[in-house]
C-alpha cells in the first residue's frame, strides 16, 4: 500500500466479511464496479441514526446492514444535485468517534412523498427508551441519541413488530464497534428456513443483475426490511408524474481513516461526466460493445483472461525497441479505444506500471523535445498519449496499484507527467498566416483541451490527498501546484484555459454547448477553482489577467443558457461558475 509521508494509506481497508457477501451475492459486473463501501451512521427520511455499510458502485449508493443481510438503493448518482463535506460536531456520538466524524450531506431530488412520521420503521418502544423519529438534520444541527443500559441484551425483541434491538455481532478489525457509539443497528431475524436476497413484495435496485441469496430465507416481511424502507431510486426522471422535491441522505463515517466523502466526490464526478458524454452519438459509438443496449447487436463478453492476453500483446508491441511514430500512434490509438471499453483493461494498465512509465517519458520526448516549435506529428502523438492517460484515470481511483505508481519514489512519475502535460499555448511557426499554420492551430488546441482534461483527473487525487492529510503531503492539491510552480509555461497555460471558459460564458446568444464541450468546460471549471483555492501567485495572476472579463462578461446564469438541462453535469457546472466567479472578484 502506498503511503504519504505521514505513514497513513491514501486507500481505505477493505471489510472482508463484506467484501465477501457482495461478491458472493452480486454479478461478476456488477461487483467489478462496486468502488468502496465503508461503515457509518445513516440519517435520512427513512432511517435514523442506524449504524450500517455504505456501498459504493458507479451509479448508485447502496446501504446493508452491518453485518450485511441485503443490499439496497439508497439514491441513484443522476438524482444527485450536490455532495458535501460538513463541518459540525454530532451530539449523537461519544469521545473519539465524535471528534473524528466525517458528515457528508448528499442532496438529491425525488418524485416520492415525504415519509411520515407516524409510519417510520423506528417505532419507539415505550420502555425502551428509544428516540423518537428525527427528521434529516440541517447543515449545523445534530441529534442527541440516548440508549438506556436495559437494551444491552436485556431487553426481549417482538420481531413481529420491527423494532430495534442492540447485539454483538462478529466484526471486522477495521471496522468501530457501534456499540461504542450508542447507536441504533437494523434489525436481524432469528435464523429460519430459505428466502431470496429480495422479497418479491419490495423491488431490488435497477441493476437487475443481482443474483438471490441462496441457502437462507428469513421472514419475508423481516428481511424486506431494508429493501422496503429505503425503496427504489430509478435513474434521472425529467417532467415525470411525480412532483420532485429535495431531500437528503446523511452519512456519518466514524473511522478516523475514512475516505468515504472522496469515494462520494470521485463517483459523482464519474458518473456525471459518462452519462454526460454517452449523449453524444459518436462518444457512444466509441463505447458501442460495452454499452450497446440492443440484444441483437451486443457482443459477448471478453474474458479476463481473454482481456489479459490482450492487453499483453499490445503492450508488447509498444515497447519494442526502434518502435515508428506512425506505428506508435496507432498502437496507442488501439489502446485508448479498448480502455473506453473495458475497465478491466484500465485496471490492468496500472498493475503493468511499465507502460505508464513509457506513455510519460514519450510525452516528454515529444511535446518539449524540439526548442518550442511543434509540428504536427508531435502533436497529434501527444495528444493521443494525454487522452489515453486520462481515461485511464476514469473509474480505478479504488486500485492500489495506481496509487503505488504514482506514489513511488516521492511521486517521482506524477511530478514527471505534470511537468511533461504543461506547456506553452502560444503557438511558434515559421510562416505565421499560412494554411498550416491553421492547421497546427487547430492541433495545439486539441492538445490543450486533452490537458486540461488529463489535469483534471490528476486535480481529482489531489483532492483526496489534501483531504487525507495537510496540503504539504504527497500527492496533495498543495502539492501538484508546487510542483508545476517552477514550469516555464504555466501561468499562460492556466492563463489560457481561463480564457477558453470566459469565451464560451460570455455569448449567451451561442448555441448550446454539445455534451463533449460541457464536459470540457466543467474540467476546466475545476482547473480553474483549484488554482484559485490553493495557490496565492496562481490566484492573482488570473485576478490580474482574466478579472475584469468575468466581472464584466461571465455570468452563472449564461452557463444556465448554454448547458441543456438533460445533461447531467449542468447544474455542477454552473454552481462552479458560480465560485469562481466569486473568487475571482474577491481580492
Amino acid at each position: 500500500m502506498a503511503r504519504t509521508g505521514t505513514g497513513s494509506p491514501l486507500l481505505s481497508r477493505r471489510d472482508v466479511r463484506l467484501d465477501a457477501f457482495l461478491k458472493r451475492n452480486t454479478e461478476r459486473s456488477v461487483y467489478e464496479r462496486i468502488r468502496a463501501h465503508e461503515p457509518c451512521v445513516v440519517v435520512s427520511e427513512r432511517v435514523n441514526k442506524v449504524f450500517m455499510h455504505a456501498v459504493l458502485s458507479d451509479e448508485r449508493v447502496y446501504l446493508t446492514e452491518h453485518p450485511p443481510r441485503t443490499l439496497a438503493a439508497a439514491v441513484s448518482f443522476g438524482r444527485v444535485r450536490d455532495i458535501e463535506l460538513v463541518n459540525d460536531l454530532p451530539d449523537f456520538l461519544r469521545g473519539k468517534a465524535r471528534d473524528h466524524c466525517q458528515h457528508v450531506r448528499i442532496t438529491y431530488v425525488t418524485d416520492r412523498p415525504a415519509v411520515a412520521r407516524g409510519l417510520h420503521w423506528l417505532r419507539r418502544d415505550k420502555g425502551a427508551g428509544l428516540p423518537h423519529v428525527a427528521p434529516p438534520p440541517s447543515r449545523r444541527s445534530s441529534h442527541r441519541l440516548s440508549i438506556t443500559n436495559t437494551l444491552e441484551g436485556k431487553t426481549s425483541v417482538d420481531w413481529s413488530r420491527e423494532e430495534v434491538r442492540l447485539f454483538k455481532p462478529a466484526r471486522s478489525a477495521s471496522c468501530p464497534n457501534p456499540e461504542t457509539l450508542g447507536l441504533l443497528r437494523v434489525p436481524h431475524p432469528p435464523a429460519r428456513p430459505p428466502r431470496l436476497l429480495y422479497s418479491p413484495a419490495s423491488p431490488p435496485p435497477s441493476e437487475r443483475s443481482l443474483k438471490p441469496l441462496e441457502g437462507r430465507r428469513v421472514p419475508r416481511r423481516l428481511g424486506s426490511v431494508l429493501s422496503r424502507l429505503l425503496g427504489r431510486e430509478d435513474d434521472v426522471v425529467v417532467g415525470g408524474g411525480g412532483e420532485e422535491r429535495e431531500a437528503e441522505l446523511h452519512l456519518y463515517a466514524v473511522s478516523q481513516t475514512s475516505r468515504l466523502y472522496l469515494h462520494l466526490l470521485s463517483s459523482w464526478n464519474s458518473f456525471i461526466i459518462t452519462s454526460t458524454l454517452l449523449l453524444d452519438p459518436l462518444y457512444r459509438r466509441k463505447c458501442s460493445s460495452s454499452r450497446d443496449s440492443s440484444p441483437g447487436r451486443r457482443r459477448p463478453a471478453i474474458s479476463g483472461e481473454r482481456t489479459a492476453h490482450l492487453f499483453a500483446q499490445l503492450r508488447s508491441e509498444l515497447l519494442q525497441d526502434a518502435i515508428s511514430v506512425e506505428s506508435l500512434y496507432l498502437l496507442l490509438q488501439e489502446l485508448h479505444t479498448a480502455a473506453h471499453r473495458h475497465a478491466a483493461l484500465r485496471r490492468l494498465f496500472w498493475r503493468s506500471g511499465e507502460l505508464c512509465v513509457f506513455l510519460v517519458q514519450t510525452l516528454e520526448e515529444s511535446l518539449h523535445g524540439l526548442s518550442g516549435v511543434y509540428t504536427a506529428d508531435q502533436l497529434l502523438l501527444s495528444t493521443v498519449i494525454v487522452q489515453t492517460l486520462a481515461v485511464m484515470f476514469r473509474e480505478t481511483q479504488a486500485e492500489a496499484a495506481r496509487l503505488n505508481l504514482l506514489a513511488a519514489r516521492e511521486g517521482s512519475l506524477t511530478s514527471r507527467l505534470l511537468l511533461a502535460v504543461v506547456c506553452d499555448p502560444r503557438l511558434h511557426t515559421q510562416s505565421p498566416g499560412s494554411a498550416m499554420d491553421s492547421e497546427l492551430q487547430v492541433l495545439l488546441s486539441e492538445y490543450l483541451d486533452a490537458a486540461s482534461s488529463l489535469l483534471f483527473e490528476l486535480l481529482l487525487l489531489g483532492h483526496k490527498g489534501s483531504r487525507c492529510f495537510s496540503a504539504a503531503d504527497l500527492l496533495s492539491v498543495g502539492w501538484i501546484l508546487r510542483v508545476l510552480q517552477p514550469h516555464p509555461h504555466l501561468l499562460c497555460f492556466v492563463g489560457h484555459q481561463a480564457q477558453q471558459v470566459a469565451l464560451v460564458l460570455s455569448d449567451p446568444r451561442g448555441a448550446p454547448l454539445s455534451p463533449v464541450q460541457s464536459v470540457l468546460l466543467f474540467q476546466r471549471c475545476r482547473l480553474l477553482l483549484a488554482c484559485l483555492q490553493h495557490d496565492g501567485p496562481l490566484a492573482q495572476h488570473l485576478r490580474s489577467h482574466v478579472g475584469e472579463e468575468f466581472r464584466y462578461f461571465v455570468r452563472p446564469s449564461c452557463a444556465e443558457e448554454k448547458l441543456p438541462l438533460r445533461y447531467p453535469i449542468s447544474s455542477p457546472t454552473v454552481r462552479l461558475v458560480e465560485r469562481i466567479v466569486t473568487l475571482m472578484l474577491h481580492r
